[in-house]
């Protein structure tokens, strides 16, 4: 196991929030809804130093997640971003320190965490990837494939991925539309790396017709169940024989071996906003890989700021899984780094300069801001 290394404290003056509205290349619909334009609040640390820059991967509504996009930015305006703010110097391990007697709110801490940590690192001349212990210098990508209208449609857009080269195909499925489209890009493609994706729209009820699904010989079910649902989970473990994977289930290490231990997660899905920070979600890695459970790095539909932390995740021992990092023109025309992140040979380049390693476009940054904040000491 890698513990990361010493980072530098950062002396921090202020913190930048910015809302983004950016155009999604095409509609990405699950269990929960529709997105066609991802919002999402990026934020950038103002100090004597190297400015340092997170992600918040919340969305404008509360559906996948109980954190939203107003939420998160009243609650770091009005409580997080003050607190280590008055914290004056910080180094990365101490935000979670500081923040945690504000309860929950992990995606608004996780976008806290990460832009320290890029400041910090980008002042020693440290890659991220480096700090958290990545092994590989580039990883596979696999895409996530939104609900479409029919089969057809489905089989039709997955052929469209494939043909780009990604390594792994996730789909997802909801009540009514789950067998015949899993059917159809198995038919279609005969035996490439499948996997489905439920985003909590079933309960144990439905324990028969998941137990359908493993005609396809599919790597994973991810979260069938709810959220809360462990025990429910590892019962519904027992009556399918495609492996159960945990997303939303995984909010931290703790949860991660409870999980393990109730014999409820195969595989873990890891997302580091969603267990508080790319920290934390190194401790998750860890405490899976103990009990020789594999990972992999999902994805919220993050910017080329988010998705260059991701790459640096994924880089890690454990993960050994094809996780969500896709190119960035996956979802967005334009990103919003000056390079943004581009798929070759089924793989994607861990960024090894300092930090995060990308730089951000102002132009871009600034043609899709609708809200800007800046918080002073």
């Amino acid at each position: 196991m890698h513990t990361p290394g010493e980072s530098p404290s950062v002396a921090l003056d202020g913190l930048e929030l910015r809302v983004l509205h950016l155009p999604l290349v095409s509609p990405f619909t699950t269990s929960f809804g529709t997105e066609t334009v991802r919002e999402v609040i990026v934020l950038r640390t103002l100090g004597s130093g190297a400015d340092g820059w997170g992600e918040i991967v919340t969305q404008n509504a509360p559906l996948y997640s109980s954190e939203y996009t107003q939420g998160a930015w009243d609650v770091t305006v009005r409580w997080l971003a003050p607190a280590l703010l008055a914290a004056g110097t910080v180094s990365p391990p101490d935000v979670a320190r500081i923040l945690a007697p504000f309860v929950g709110h992990r995606m608004a801490k996780a976008g806290l965490e990460l832009a320290v940590l890029d400041a910090s690192l980008r002042t020693a001349g440290v890659s991220l990837a480096r700090h958290l212990g990545a092994v590989r210098e580039r990883v596979p990508s696999g895409v996530s494939v939104g609900i479409q209208a029919d089969p057809a449609a489905l089989v039709a857009a997955v052929g469209g991925y494939l043909a780009q080269g990604y390594e792994r195909i996730k789909i997802k499925i909801a009540p009514g539309r789950d067998v015949a489209p899993t059917r159809a890009v198995r038919e279609a493609f005969g035996d490439i790396p499948l996997q489905v994706d439920a985003n909590s729209a079933y309960t144990l009820a439905d324990a028969a017709l998941l137990a359908e699904l493993d005609r396809f010989d599919l790597l994973l079910l991810e979260q069938p169940l709810a959220e809360d649902d462990l025990v429910d989970h590892a019962q519904l473990a027992r009556l399918v024989r495609t492996p159960v994977c945990l997303d939303e289930s995984i909010t931290s290490a703790k949860a991660a071996a409870d999980a393990i231990d109730l014999g409820a997660a195969a595989i873990v899905n890891i997302k580091a906003g969603r267990v508080g920070g790319y920290l934390e979600a190194v401790r998750v890695h860890d405490v899976c890989r103990a009990a020789g459970v594999p990972v992999w790095c999902g994805g919220m539909l993050e910017t080329g700021i988010g998705r260059a932390a991701n790459a640096a995740l994924a880089a890690l021992p454990g993960f050994t899984l094809t996780g969500d990092v896709s190119a960035s023109d996956r979802f967005y025309h334009r990103d919003i780094v000056t390079e943004p992140m581009t798929l070759t040979d089924g793989h994607v380049r861990v960024p090894s300069g300092p930090g995060i390693g990308v730089e951000v476009d102002e132009a871009a940054i600034d043609a899709v801001t609708v809200a800007r904040e800046v918080i002073r000491r």
